[in-house]
């Protein structure tokens, strides 16, 4: 599994919202230089929240939270779409897990 240097997207539906290129595989976490797409001002709050209720350890208020980028970002390897994707973004960084199966429920 090779993932070093290639780039992956961020998209708001349609819209690019940033690239990730990554520059650590240390799977199943991928991380990378994260630049900004014209979508990114609509979807930076989304992860702004959800890193605001990880350092406040409230996993219930992330869950919730992150529901909003789910549904309103796709994240795409070189391939294209994934399944499924758990994504942290604080540029110029940002960090993921991702499934080309949908994640199982708890």
């Amino acid at each position: 599994m090779a993932f070093t240097d290639e780039t992956w997207q961020l998209f708001h539906g349609t819209e690019p919202a940033g690239s990730i290129r990554i520059t650590d595989a240390d799977f199943p976490w991928l991380e990378g230089e994260f630049t900004p797409g014209p979508a990114f001002p609509a979807v930076a709050p989304l992860f702004a929240e959800t890193r605001r209720l990880a350092d406040a350890e409230d996993w219930a208020g992330f869950d919730r939270a992150y529901d909003a980028i789910d549904s309103a970002c796709t994240l795409h390897s070189p391939d294209g779409p994934v399944a499924e994707f758990l994504l942290h973004v604080e540029p110029p960084r940002a960090w993921f897990r991702f499934s080309e199966e949908p994640f199982e429920d708890d």
